[in-house]
């Protein structure tokens, strides 16, 4: 039996939702009365589009009226050789090329999408473009599609801003089956919690920059998604919850035995729903069950907090309207069942050992904290995803997921949880609206009361605490960071030396309208505010001295002084240098933080 928190969550979001998604239903319908895709092209059309094959590819496409239906499935990639999670995409695309052939199918190469790290643009002038180019991989992935000869696709992201954009994307054809294929982590290098100490070390001048180096290049050594439990990770804790990705499927490492045969199982998967009489599409997966599955996976696991964003957007691109209450609603009901880096000391491939995904799901079906009857890529339903992938007679094969998880301190079963809450808490008061992670913040720094200490820029947080200005309780504020005003950044920089002052016994907590990265940890940090400065938000009328507090166990944020009757203060003129000039008018026409941030409003 569903859990009835969950079950009102999800009953508010169909009657919110009702015209939205019938007008998203509409759309759908109007692309299955065109029939399949080819049907509709002309010779000149289809010669175009099968020109480059090999001759018995054309004929299965086209040029043989007795070889039936043969489905194209397009592959859209965001493989790049910056980011250490797609490189291995490249390696990838002939062998799934050559499974969907061997599942009965031709794979063409639809396009590819811009796909930047935020490990490299941390802090730099690229994070603020990090939020927007979401949006423009849901249009690059629409692009790609467009061209209307395909009956399914395989969509190859893994990190940040990539599997929500593909989603998006994605959705705009929803009537056609999609499958996502994950990469896999890195093999582990230094852990996490050592990196964490060289980087505060470094932070207060204690090691120099050989040392930070030789630690990060430690943590980040090889192709694969980061170790971490970032937002890459938690993309795929959710895509599995949603059912869009094989079971079990995420964190097998790349360049394995077990990772061919599972990307040639999802090749197979897609072959299969695109070949059917009248496929189910993404459109259909993503119902609003599916998308609350979703949002469940990543509070019970300590998921990201970018992702109070990004499934508001993802949401929205299929018709449903998801609230921060409702987050805020699931988070009280749904325990937390993961520790990982940075809720614990283990990282990704750590969590996999223990049991993995396979095993929350086991243990959230069991609870009635999801919803196992949404259907999924592989024909069932979530409840036959409580299963771990093996390799037998040469191919996947799926058994039980463990009984009891490999190590407790990763992994607990419903009944004996890390907390009886999850990771995330909505927080609201005369500042406006915000979320902060409190999964990996201990319980005696969840209530803050501080005086605030005024920023327009996080250098400026930095140049203070270098300066030795910071050595006292305070709450940093840092404004004029929300998607109207610069993109939205992570400001992820500031970890290490709030942290440091965290340490050394001092109140300190952070509240901002811009970004914490997935991998924000100890310090409570109110991220999100909206309306955001630049929009009208009571951020902006703040003064360093005011008495701030914070309190996330009763998700209040309240400013003890009288906002209303003061003048707000100016956004910082900032010249508008690498690229960021090209999205002047994404910026001015972006949607607010609490409605997911989008370019394509809701």
């Amino acid at each position: 039996m569903t859990h009835q928190s969950v079950q009102n969550v999800t009953n508010r979001i169909l009657a919110r939702s009702k015209d939205s998604r019938a007008a998203y239903d509409e759309k759908l319908d109007a692309m299955r009365r065109d029939g399949r895709a080819r049907s509709g092209l002309s010779c000149g059309n289809l010669a175009h589009a099968i020109a480059a094959c090999p001759q018995a590819e054309k004929e299965k496409l086209g040029l043989n009226v007795d070889a039936g239906f043969v489905p194209d499935i397009g592959i859209v990639s965001a493989y790049n050789d910056m980011l250490s999670a797609h490189q291995p995409y490249h390696a990838f695309l002939d062998d799934v090329k050559q499974a969907v052939l061997d599942a009965g199918g031709v794979a063409q190469m639809a396009g590819g999408v811009p796909a930047m790290c935020d490990g490299v643009t941390q802090g730099q002038p690229g994070m603020e473009l990090s939020l927007f180019s979401r949006d423009v991989i849901a249009m690059g992935t629409a692009l790609a599609m467009t061209h209307n000869v395909f009956d399914g696709g395989l969509l190859f992201g893994v990190c940040v801003k990539i599997v929500p954009g593909f989603l998006i994307g994605a959705l705009s054809f929803g009537h056609l089956p999609f499958v996502f294929v994950p990469a896999g982590p890195m093999p582990t290098g230094i852990s996490n919690s050592e990196k964490a100490k060289v980087r505060q070390a470094y932070a207060v001048g204690d090691v120099g920059e050989d040392a930070l180096l030789a630690s990060e290049s430690r943590a980040y050594h090889s192709p694969g998604t980061c170790t971490f439990y970032g937002t890459a990770n938690s993309n795929q804790v959710m895509l599995e919850m949603m059912g869009l990705q094989l079971p079990g499927s995420s964190f097998v490492q790349p360049s394995t035995g077990m990772r061919t045969a599972l990307n040639a199982e999802a090749a197979k998967c897609a072959v299969t729903a695109a070949s059917a009489s009248s496929p189910q599409g993404l459109g259909e997966l993503v119902s609003a069950k599916a998308v609350v599955n979703g949002i469940i996976g990543l509070l019970s696991s300590g998921g990201s907090t970018n992702h109070s964003l990004h499934i508001i957007a993802i949401a929205a691109a299929a018709g449903w309207r998801v609230t921060w209450q409702d987050f805020s609603d699931l988070s009280d009901a749904v325990p937390l069942l993961a520790r990982v880096y940075p809720n614990g000391l283990a990282d990704v491939n750590a969590f996999h050992d223990a049991g993995g995904t396979s095993y929350m799901i086991k243990e959230l079906l069991a609870g009635g904290y999801l919803h196992g009857d949404t259907s999924t890529i592989t024909g069932g339903t979530m409840a036959d995803f409580a299963v771990k992938p093996i390799i037998k007679d040469n191919a996947v094969s799926f058994i039980p997921a463990v009984d009891a998880a490999g190590d407790d301190s990763i992994l607990r079963p419903h009944t004996n949880p890390f907390q009886r809450n999850g990771g995330l808490a909505h927080l609201k008061g005369n500042l406006g609206e915000g979320v902060m992670k409190i999964s990996a913040v201990k319980e005696q720094h969840r209530f803050v009361e501080a005086p605030a200490i005024v920023f327009d820029d996080q250098n400026d947080v930095l140049k203070a605490f270098k300066a030795g200005e910071l050595e006292q309780d305070f709450i940093a504020v840092v404004r004029f960071q929300g998607p109207q005003a610069n993109g939205m950044p992570e400001l992820h920089k500031l970890t290490p030396s709030l942290g440091v002052l965290q340490d050394r016994g001092f109140k300190v907590a952070l509240v901002t309208d811009g970004r914490m990265s997935g991998a924000s940890g100890k310090v409570p940090a109110a991220i999100h505010m909206s309306p955001e400065a630049l929009a009208g938000g009571m951020i902006a009328c703040l003064k360093t001295g005011d008495l701030v507090r914070l309190d996330a166990e009763n998700g209040t944020l309240e400013v003890l002084a009288d906002l209303e009757s003061r003048k707000p203060a100016t956004a910082p003129t900032v010249l508008q240098t690498y690229g960021r000039d090209l999205f002047a008018r994404m910026r001015a026409n972006v949607g607010p933080a609490n409605e997911g941030a989008s370019y394509f409003g809701q």
